[in-house]
């Protein structure tokens, strides 16, 4: 797999939506995610009438043998929950935010990346028999305290992970000579008491955000769903895809890799090459997220910073960036076509 060409775009996908300008907790856009590609635990989504998805599916074609190998790695962010909670008495009661000293404490959801690697198959072995492939995240709690300068225990910071229960299917259909389906089925299991009153931000804490698969091959290539081969197209078109679209990504005309991904993309997506790094927002709008950030008040910088390890770096990089890469922020021609003229 093409791993080092599809990891760009695939880290964007996964942080599409992270937090949004103005990047701060206090903010109401960042009190609720929207993030792309849900999968929410089963009970909570039927609990809703399946308005919240708990499972994805993803089908495209190789073109190959039964000895072509096919390798998938599941990619997801799993959210922990960090609680901020103040020393009283002796007891220790839940705040949204705590100031000691010079550093202020923020409740917040963060996230940590998440891979399944799927173990290398051959095309005849997924057509035989579907590969299920469980996996198990722990549940986790740790704490920190959180000192002044005199050493006095001011309160705590709680990060809690929730277990997430899930499974990955995969297999493979003969369609024609040398050509395969391969469908693949990401599933969320996760147990839930009385999913029915569940919050959605409870919900959050056990469900796989912004989930989607990397897919290689050896031995074979992969087809495009967008642009097939006509002797193709018919069998692209009976490809059935919830949730994620796959689109090859690599160097154009490379066909080894695939990317099937939540957010609406074409083959061979690129990410600005003026872009200096993520601001989670598919690196669109550099420019104008860039002078935001370069606007606000202090005030405002020092909640950025002190509310998210991604937020401070972003902030970080923002305020050092050279002017000459700032430059590059305002606009590039990529291509030009020559005018036709007009006949008479």
């Amino acid at each position: 797999m093409n791993t080092a060409a599809a990891d760009r775009i695939a880290k964007a996908v996964l942080y599409e939506g992270y937090m949004l300008y103005p990047y701060r907790p206090s903010s109401v856009k960042n009190q609720q995610r929207f993030n792309f590609g849900v999968l929410y635990p089963r009970a909570f989504s039927e609990a809703n009438q399946g308005t919240e998805p708990w499972t994805m599916r993803a089908e495209w074609l190789v073109e190959g043998t039964l000895h072509t190998r096919l390798e998938f790695r599941v990619r997801f962010l799993q959210l922990g929950d960090r609680a901020v909670e103040q020393a009283s008495g002796g007891e220790f009661r839940p705040i949204k935010s705590l100031a000691v000293d010079e550093q202020t404490f923020y409740s917040w959801q963060e996230a940590v990346e998440r891979e399944i690697e799927i173990p290398v198959a051959t095309v005849e072995s997924l057509v035989s028999s579907t590969l299920k492939h469980p996996f198990q995240l722990p549940s986790t709690t740790a704490q920190e305290d959180c000192l002044d300068s005199h050493g006095v225990l001011a309160g705590r910071i709680v990060r809690t992970q929730q277990a997430i229960d899930g499974c990955v299917s995969v297999t493979a259909y003969a369609v024609s000579d040398n050509v395969f389906k391969i469908s693949l089925c990401v599933e969320n299991f996760t147990v839930l008491r009385q999913a029915d009153i569940v919050s959605r931000d409870q919900a959050l804490l056990r469900s796989l955000v912004s989930a989607h698969v990397l897919s290689g091959v050896e031995e074979g290539q992969f087809v495009s769903l967008l642009d097939p081969p006509p002797r193709l197209k018919q069998m692209t078109t009976e490809c059935r895809n919830q949730g994620v679209f796959p689109v090859l990504v690599g160097e154009e005309g490379q066909r080894d890799t695939m990317l099937a991904s939540p957010i609406i993309l074409y083959d061979y997506p690129q990410v600005a090459p003026e872009s200096a790094g993520d601001l989670f927002d598919g690196t669109e709008i550099d420019e104008i997220l860039s002078l935001r950030i370069l606007t606000m008040t202090d005030e405002e910088k020092r909640e950025m910073s002190q509310s998210d390890q991604r937020a401070r770096q972003m902030l970080e990089r923002t305020e050092n960036l050279p002017a000459e890469q700032f430059a590059k922020l305002h606009g590039a021609l990529r291509t030009l076509r020559p005018v036709q003229k007009e006949t008479q």
